[in-house]
C-alpha cells in the first residue's frame, strides 16, 4: 500500500521530512477495523510528533489522527459494523497514523461517518470534535442543555482554530453560555463569531479592558487552546472565584504560577484525546459512541463541519504543504487532504 512517513530526523523545510512510501497492508487486530482511507485531517499534533519521535532504526512513523474512509474488513472482535461502511474516528498515539491506504484503528474509537458529510467535510472533524467535547462537559462538567449556565460566561482564547471552531458550537448549541472568544485577525474574528461567538476579543491587546468594556467583569469558564503559556496570568486575572481553567497545548510549566489559582479556589484541567485509547481505559469506546453523537448533531444541522482548505491528493508534498500552513499558527479552522494519486 501507499503511505507517507519519516524515518530520519529533519526540520520542515529539508528534503526527506517526509517521504512517500511503499508498505505491506496491515493486519487488523481482533478489535480493529481495516479501512480504505480516503481523507486525513491536519492537526497540530503531526508536528508535533514528528518533532518529538523516532521510529526505532530502520522502521517508518506514519502521523495522521483524522481520517474518513471505508471499512474494507472487520476482526473478530468487532460489533456494529460491516465492511462497506463509511467511519471517521481520531485513532491512537501509539499506532501507526492513518496516512496510508489502509489503516487499522480500534473500532471503540470510531462511528459511521456523517452521510451528509463529503470525506473531506467529515475528515476535518473527529480529532477536533472529540477533544471540544471533551473539554467542555467532562473536564469543565458543563451540562448538556440550552439552559445550562445560562449567566454564566465562558472564554475561548484562540478560537478560531480546529478545536475552538467546533467547541464554539457546541457550547453556543447545547448550552446557554455566553462566549467569548479571542482572535487576532479579521478573518480569525469571522470565522469565530460564524461558529458561535458572541464577542470576539483582541488577544493582542489587554483582555480586561476589552472584557469590562462589554459589561462583563469576571468569566467563570476559560478554556485556552493555544499560546496558553503566554496569556496565563491575564487568563487566571479574569476567571472569578471557583471558576475552571481548561488547556489543551504543551506550555513551559514554568509559566503556569499554579499558587496564582489557589486565592481564588481555581481548577486547572488538561484535555488530551488520545488518554483513553493510550491507557486502553474501561471507557474506552466512549470516544466512538461521542462521535455518534457529533454526527447525529451533524446530521440534525445543528453542527457544521470546520473544512476550510481542501488539498490533495495524500502524498508527502501535499502534506508537507499543509504542515508549513500550520506551522504559521494562522490557520482558521481546519485543512484536509482528499484522495490517492
Amino acid at each position: 500500500m501507499r503511505a507517507v512517513g519519516y524515518r530520519h530526523p529533519a526540520a520542515l523545510e529539508e528534503p526527506g521530512y517526509l517521504e512517500d512510501l511503499e508498505l505491506p497492508d496491515p493486519q487488523p487486530g481482533p478489535h480493529d477495523l481495516l479501512v480504505a482511507v480516503e481523507a486525513v485531517g491536519v492537526n497540530p499534533v503531526d508536528l508535533k510528533v514528528r518533532a518529538r519521535e523516532l521510529p526505532p532504526p530502520g522502521q517508518w512513523r506514519q502521523l495522521g489522527w483524522d481520517a474518513t474512509g471505508t471499512v474494507v474488513a472487520c476482526g473478530a472482535g468487532v460489533e456494529g459494523f460491516s465492511p462497506g461502511e463509511r467511519v471517521w474516528y481520531a485513532g491512537a498515539l501509539q499506532r501507526p497514523g492513518c496516512h496510508a491506504q489502509l489503516h487499522a484503528v480500534d473500532h471503540r474509537l470510531a462511528s459511521r461517518a456523517p452521510a451528509s458529510l463529503s470525506p473531506a467535510q467529515a475528515a476535518a472533524m473527529p480529532l477536533t470534535a472529540i477533544t471540544a467535547w471533551e473539554l467542555l462537559f467532562e473536564r469543565l462538567a458543563i451540562p448538556q442543555h440550552p439552559s445550562a449556565c445560562r449567566g454564566e460566561v465562558l472564554l475561548v482564547s484562540g478560537a478560531a482554530g480546529g478545536v475552538g471552531s467546533l467547541l464554539l458550537q457546541l457550547a453556543r448549541r447545547l448550552t446557554g453560555l455566553t462566549l467569548v472568544g479571542t482572535a487576532s485577525r479579521p478573518e480569525s474574528r469571522a470565522w469565530a463569531l460564524s461558529c458561535g461567538a458572541h464577542h470576539v476579543l483582541d488577544h493582542r491587546q489587554q483582555l480586561r479592558p476589552q472584557l469590562e468594556a462589554l459589561g462583563i467583569a469576571a468569566v467563570q469558564h476559560v478554556a485556552s487552546l493555544t499560546h496558553t503559556g503566554e496569556h496565563y496570568a491575564a487568563l487566571v486575572d479574569l476567571l472569578a472565584p471557583q471558576g475552571r481553567f481548561a488547556l489543551i497545548d504543551d506550555p513551559d510549566p514554568a509559566d503556569l504560577n499554579v499558587l496564582a489559582l489557589k486565592r481564588k479556589s481555581l481548577s486547572l484541567h488538561w484535555e488530551l484525546m488520545f488518554t483513553r485509547s493510550l491507557y486502553e481505559t474501561a471507557d474506552m469506546a466512549r470516544q466512538g459512541a461521542l462521535l455518534a453523537q457529533v454526527a447525529e448533531l451533524v446530521e440534525q444541522g445543528v453542527l457544521t463541519s470546520t473544512l476550510t482548505v481542501q488539498g490533495g491528493p495524500i502524498c508527502s508534498a501535499r502534506l508537507i504543504e499543509a504542515h508549513r500552513r500550520q506551522a504559521t499558527g494562522r490557520c482558521v479552522g481546519k485543512q484536509v487532504l482528499v484522495g490517492w494519486s
